[in-house]
């Protein structure tokens, strides 16, 4: 085997032992620092796009500050369907008996037919999914109209691999409560994501060259 071989094996065999995050789909960046404080520019100390009243609700209104999002997902949907149909036929048709004409072997037959078309097609589909749990995020965006744009995710190191957590969304400050939550039937435009890493979840995992195959092979 010359350098070049053993190179290329080295290399494969470290990018296997490296574990690298799941890809997402939640709006980024995850997380986002508060921008520093600055004085107007007429002097004034006091300044309404940063001021936070001292007798108001610590609710999540500018960039940095963290909500907490009480995720409550159940869905189920179902779906059924069944179609019948059945057609049938019958067609009688006699040869009359006639002086004079030739073929009066086949004269007096009686002929019949039959003809019967039956289908019968059932469908039936369930899904359910149900998901709960608590996540904080943080405000990355301010909408105009005062929508805040959150993102965040949380990750969990066990001794077979990593679990990742990941939601964003787009709250109205409305639905935010006194205790700075909000419940993730309320997040327009959600992204939950549960995903993980490890050998178990390699294991489930097809190869890149097996799905190359796959991609050509007709059966």
């Amino acid at each position: 085997m010359n350098k070049s071989s053993c190179c290329l094996v080295l290399v494969l065999a470290l990018y296997g032992c490296v574990t690298t995050a799941p890809s997402t789909a939640v709006h980024q960046p995850m997380t986002a620092r508060p921008t520093p404080a600055t004085a107007p520019s007429s002097g004034a100390i006091f300044s309404v796009a940063t001021a936070r009243p001292l007798f108001e609700d610590r609710r999540a209104r500018f960039v940095g500050d963290t909500l907490t999002v009480n995720i409550q997902e159940k869905v189920q949907a179902s779906k059924k369907s069944e179609n019948k149909t059945s057609r049938s036929q019958t067609v009688d048709v006699s040869v009359p008996t006639m002086i004079g004409l030739p073929f009066k072997s086949v004269q007096g037959t009686t002929l019949s037919a039959n003809d019967s078309n039956n289908f019968n097609g059932k469908g039936e589909n369930t899904s359910s999914n149900d998901f709960t749990g608590t996540l904080t995020v943080t405000v990355i965006e301010v909408f105009p109209n005062g929508n805040l744009l959150v993102s965040g995710e949380k990750q969990i190191g066990l001794k077979e691999g990593e679990e990742f957590i990941r939601f964003s969304g787009v709250v109205n400050p409305n639905t935010i409560t006194f205790a700075n939550t909000v419940v993730s039937t309320q997040v327009a435009d959600a992204r939950i994501e549960y995903k993980a890493n490890g050998f178990i979840d390699s294991a489930q995992v097809i190869g890149w060259l097996s799905r190359f195959f796959l991609t050509f092979l007709p059966f």
